[in-house]
């Protein structure tokens, strides 16, 4: 095997943010879920700003966003994956996809339940 040595480039860097920023644009502008996921992201934002929940609270908040956009882009990522290796129907291509829709079915659905246990509180106070 013949493996040369790259150097680090600042300018090789960048351009992986680019091409991941342009990965997010793929998910976002192919995905109707990620749709939701990108309004459910700004409304948890702001109902955090608004209640002015605590640093631990905002901590378990983010995690819970990370884990559902990640498992989109997996999933998004998977799917363009197996649509490319077998275009045609398959019994088990699909039983991977929806595996894969699964997972983010359960980073949604932990992400909810942090959201409520979290907001719960602070919205029975307003009453």
């Amino acid at each position: 095997m013949n493996e040369t040595k790259r150097r680090f480039s600042l300018r090789e860097r960048a351009r992986s943010f680019f091409y991941a920023g342009r990965g997010i644009g793929f998910m976002i502008g192919s995905q109707h879920n990620a749709w939701i996921h990108a309004l459910a992201t700004i409304l948890i934002i702001i109902a955090g700003f608004y209640f002015g929940i605590t640093r631990t609270e905002w901590g378990l908040v983010i995690l819970a966003i990370i884990a559902v956009w990640t498992a989109e882009a997996l999933n998004t990522a998977f799917e363009f994956l197996a649509d490319v290796s077998k275009p045609d129907f398959h019994p088990l291509v699909m039983k991977a996809k929806d595996i894969a829709a699964a997972a983010v079915l359960i980073a949604a659905a932990g992400a909810l339940a942090i959201g409520l246990i979290i907001l719960i509180p602070y919205i029975a106070a307003l009453f």
